[in-house]
């Protein structure tokens, strides 16, 4: 079992009918027994499957907190609708007061800025310093949050978030990343496969459910973060087709969602290394990207290896009691558990048959149940198994 967490656990539903998958981050001692996956066509089996070991760490040079407060005041500013156009004709004042979020490097001014709009706008701000400002400004949606590490949140992930296709058995989701992110959720997960010389969302096989390319997806979560600054998301990508990880990156940087990707000082993260929330909005750089296979970060060191620093418990999961054990990586040691994230899926699947293929597909007549507080399969037993002594 694992120890209690040092956090609330924050609960929501998955979209569609019966899926739902936690991100539980802390520390925690496993249980010594093992559930056998179960079938199904998501965990991937054969010599293409690796697992990256470190016997050390490798440090990667990081840019500092230099500028970010001037950001993130002008950031608060627009979010706030206090930045007048100069060029409008007409004189209309505005004042508003702001603090700023507390980044972990000391002590954050308090701005005062008060705009003037004439045929020749001009603004002018006064600044005071305080010991320990209070911060008003939530980030993910909790002023709390703001000072918590990365490590020390509990997110909740929609599983294959981009497969909202109607009239598909194959979809996990009604409803689109967009609303997804609106509702609360802050991982996104989803398999991707090589199709047309492009990178796509597809399950399984691009002819059973093609969800469209991944720069549109990921454009999708750009723009949203670009209207909610101070929201820190995670990107699971799963490489299906155990592509290079250099096959990704330009549909990163031409959706944008590269320029916000945060780059960690060091490979691998221990779980007492991630920086807090607000020091990633500071800088914006508020999407961790993690990839499940043939993550390079000596190569590509804004995408993630997942498996180095997140364990999970069995991966889309067809036995209804969700054993809170570790899955994957395999013959991960316990004091290794303890010093990672981990991911708890809590998702209900039947598996069948369709051209050809073996694939796990939602079970739908049991949303209530999986989906529910209490109960047999329900998420909130669960989640009592994963935070219980």
């Amino acid at each position: 079992m694992l120890r209690s967490l040092l956090f609330a656990i924050i609960l929501a539903t998955e979209a569609n009918a019966q899926t739902n998958q936690l991100t539980l981050t802390g520390t925690g001692s496993l249980s010594s027994s093992s559930i056998p996956f179960l079938g199904g066509d998501l965990v991937p089996t054969g010599t293409q499957v690796t697992y990256k070991t470190y016997t050390g760490t490798t440090t990667i040079p990081s840019g500092s907190l230099s500028g970010s407060i001037a950001l993130l005041a002008t950031t608060i500013a627009v979010a706030n609708g206090s930045i007048i156009s100069p060029s409008s004709s007409g004189t209309s004042s505005s004042s508003r007061s702001v603090t700023l979020l507390q980044g972990g490097q000391g002590a954050f001014p308090t701005t005062t800025a008060a705009a003037n709009r004439t045929s020749n706008s001009t603004t002018s701000s006064t600044t005071t310093s305080s010991a320990q400002p209070t911060n008003t400004q939530a980030c993910n949606n909790y002023p709390e949050f703001c000072g918590r590490k990365y490590s020390n949140v509990t997110y909740i992930a929609a599983h294959n978030s981009p497969f909202v296709n109607a009239n598909n058995a194959a979809a996990n989701q009604i409803y689109g990343v967009v609303d997804q992110l609106n509702d609360g959720v802050r991982m996104l997960q989803g398999q991707t496969h090589f199709f047309d010389n492009n990178i796509y969302y597809c399950h399984t096989s691009c002819d059973l459910l093609n969800a469209g390319s991944a720069v549109s997806y990921f454009a999708n979560i750009t723009n949203w973060i670009r209207e909610h600054p101070f929201e820190v998301v995670t990107l699971l990508i799963g490489n299906s087709d155990f592509r290079n990880v250099t096959d990704y990156v330009a549909p990163l940087q031409q959706s944008g969602l590269s320029n916000y990707a945060y780059t960690p000082p060091k490979i691998p993260m221990a779980i007492d290394d991630w920086p807090t929330l607000s020091s990633m909005i500071l800088q914006r750089k508020q999407v961790v990207i993690f990839m499940d296979y043939n993550a390079n970060q000596t190569e590509v060191p804004w995408i993630l290896d997942e498996f180095s620093q997140v364990w999970e418990t069995p991966f889309s999961p067809t036995n209804a009691s969700f054993p809170c054990t570790q899955d994957r990586p395999p013959g991960l040691s316990q004091q290794d558990a303890e010093n990672r994230m981990y991911l708890a899926n809590h998702n209900l699947n039947t598996e069948i048959t369709a051209l050809g293929l073996s694939i796990l597909v939602p079970t739908v007549p049991l949303i209530n149940q999986t989906n529910g507080l209490n109960g047999s399969g329900s998420l909130g037993a669960m989640v009592d198994d994963c935070s219980g002594e």
